[in-house]
């Protein structure tokens, strides 16, 4: 499905880019890869999204904790080396982080039901 050829990345020659959050900062270093996107993530202290999300992802957390609110109300905390993984369309949900965290974050076409 994907022809990705085998590559290093160093994070440290992507660019951040800053996104608000309803409270708090997102910076997202992103790569994209024909129909794939992986991004490091840091959500500030602080953090909560300014929005409920429908897209599909595969998030790792690599340092700190958060908590991954669904619309339904139910909420899950991850903390480092947790993943959570859900495809598009089948829920809302957005992120919160008292202390601020850092994530892996994979989606693309593979998650569309």
């Amino acid at each position: 499905m994907y022809n990705i050829p085998f590559q290093t990345i160093d994070w440290a020659s992507v660019v951040k880019t800053e996104h608000k959050g309803e409270t708090g900062t997102a910076f997202w270093q992103t790569l994209l890869l024909n129909g794939l996107r992986v991004r490091l993530v840091e959500y500030s202290a602080g953090y909560l999204a300014d929005h409920w999300c429908q897209k599909g992802h595969s998030v790792h957390c690599l340092e700190g904790e958060f908590i991954s609110e669904l619309q339904n109300g139910e909420a899950f905390t991850l903390t480092k080396g947790m993943t959570y993984i859900v495809s598009d369309n089948l829920s809302s949900h957005r992120s919160v982080s008292a202390g601020g965290v850092k994530l892996l974050i994979i989606d693309g076409a593979f998650l569309k039901p």
